[in-house]
C-alpha cells in the first residue's frame, strides 16, 4: 500500500481571545515521521487536534492520501492514535484492548484473534493476549498502546507525546523501537514533542513551532546546525548568542566584529539572505564546535566552572564585557583546562551561523 501523504492548508484557530493557530501550512509526506516541537501553548497539539478531527479549523483544510477530510469525525479518517497516558482500557486484557477497533469494526471472531497475535509478534510481545494491562510495565503498556493503534492498518499514526510518562532509559530505547517500528511499516506519522532529543533522534523532519507558527522546517541535523533565528538556536539545544556587526574576512567572506571585543574579527557561516556590510547580526554557535585554546587572534576567556557529564566536560567561561556564560563542550576523558585558566576561545567559520533576526 502507498504510504498516504498529509496536509494542512491554511489552518487557523483561535479559543476566545487567543489566537493559538495562526494560519499555517504544513506537509507531512508519505512514509516520513515528522515531528512538531514547541514549547507548551505554541500550538503543536492544536495543529495535531485538528488534523485528528478533534477540533475543527476556522479556516483551512485537512487532507489525507489526497482526499480531503476537514468535516470527517476522527473514526473516519483512518488514523491511529498513541497518547502520553496510553488510554488503555484497564477492565480489558491485553488482547481486548488491542481487538477493540477490530471489534468496533465488526470482524468476526477468528480474525480478531489472528490479527491481535500478528501485532503482538510486531511489538514483541507474543504470548501477552490474556494480561492484565496493571501486570504490564510502562514500556509494555506503550508496545501495546502502538499495537492498538496499529492493528486496523490506518493510513496515518499520530503520537502524542509518545514517550513522556516514560523514564530516561526507558524512553532513550523505545525511541530506536519505535522509529525502527515506523520504518518497516512505512506508515506515515506525525509526532507532538517538546523533548528535543526525542524530535532529532526519531524523526526523518522537525517543524519547529513558537505562539502558532511554523517558525523552522527541516531534517533535524539541518535545523539543529543551520537555525534561522535566536528562539530555534535556543530551543533546540544550547546554544552561544553573540551580537555584533558583520564584516568580511581578507578574503572576502562573512565575519563578525563583536561587541564584546571590537579588536577580534571572527568567522561566521555564510546565510542565504545575508544582510549588508555593517548590519548589525547575531551569531549562533554551538557548545561543542567551539575549542579552548592559547591563540592571540582568538576571543580571550576565563574557566568559571568544570562539570563532568560522562560523556563530555562542559566549561563554563565568563568573557569581559558579556554578562551570560559562554558554554564549551568538550569529548575529552580529562579536563584540559582548570577554574581560572585563561584561554582563548575559536571556532570554525561553519560553526558559526548568522540569525535572521538582527541582533538588539
Amino acid at each position: 500500500m502507498t504510504p498516504s501523504p498529509v496536509e494542512l492548508i491554511q489552518i487557523s484557530k483561535r479559543f476566545g481571545a487567543a489566537q493559538a493557530l495562526s494560519p499555517l501550512d504544513l506537509r507531512v509526506e508519505g512514509g516520513e515521521l515528522l515531528a512538531l516541537l514547541g514549547p507548551s501553548g505554541c500550538g503543536k497539539t492544536t495543529t495535531l487536534r485538528i488534523l485528528a478531527g478533534f477540533e475543527t479549523p476556522d479556516t483551512g483544510s485537512v487532507h489525507i492520501g489526497g482526499r480531503e477530510v476537514t468535516d470527517l469525525p476522527p473514526n473516519r479518517r483512518g488514523l491511529g492514535m498513541v497518547f502520553q497516558n496510553y488510554s488503555l482500557f484497564p477492565h480489558m486484557t491485553v488482547g481486548e484492548n488491542i481487538a477493540f477497533g477490530l471489534k468496533m469494526r465488526r470482524m468476526n471472531r477468528s480474525d480478531q484473534v489472528a490479527r491481535v497475535r500478528e501485532m503482538l509478534d510486531l511489538v514483541r510481545l507474543a504470548g501477552y493476549e490474556d494480561r492484565q494491562i496493571h501486570q504490564l510495565s510502562g514500556g509494555q503498556q506503550q508496545r501495546i498502546a502502538l499495537a492498538r493503534a496499529l492493528v486496523t492498518n490506518p493510513a496515518v499514526l499520530l503520537l502524542d507525546e509518545p514517550l513522556g510518562a516514560l523514564d530516561k532509559n526507558l524512553r532513550e530505547g523505545m525511541q530506536f523501537e519505535l522509529r525502527a517500528l515506523q520504518q518497516r511499516l512505512g506508515i506515515t506519522s506525525l509526532m507532538v514533542t517538546h523533548d528535543q532529543e526525542e524530535a532529532v533522534t526519531m524523526s526523518d523532519r522537525v517543524a519547529v513551532m513558537s505562539q502558532g507558527h511554523i517558525v523552522q522546517i527541516g531534517a533535524p541535523q539541518e535545523v539543529y546546525a543551520r537555525p534561522l533565528t535566536r528562539f530555534v538556536s535556543e530551543f533546540l539545544g544550547t546554544a552561544n548568542i553573540f551580537e555584533g556587526v558583520l564584516g568580511a574576512d581578507n578574503d572576502g567572506s562573512p565575519a563578525v566584529r563583536l561587541d564584546i571585543a571590537p579588536d577580534r574579527l571572527l568567522p561566521a557561516a555564510p546565510v542565504r539572505t545575508l544582510p549588508q556590510r555593517g548590519a548589525k547580526v547575531a551569531v549562533a554557535v554551538r557548545p561543542e564546535r567551539i575549542r579552548l585554546v592559547h591563540d592571540r587572534q582568538a576571543l580571550d576567556a576565563q574557566v568559571s566552572a568544570v562539570i563532568f557529564r560522562g560523556s563530555h566536560y562542559a566549561y563554563e567561561m565568563a568573557v569581559r564585557g558579556r554578562a551570560e556564560p559562554v558554554f564549551v563542550y568538550h569529548q575529552d576523558h580529562t579536563p584540559v583546562a582548570q577554574v581560572g585558566d585563561n584561554v582563548g576561545l575559536s571556532w570554525d567559520a561553519e560553526s558559526a551561523v548568522i540569525l535572521s533576526e538582527a541582533a538588539a
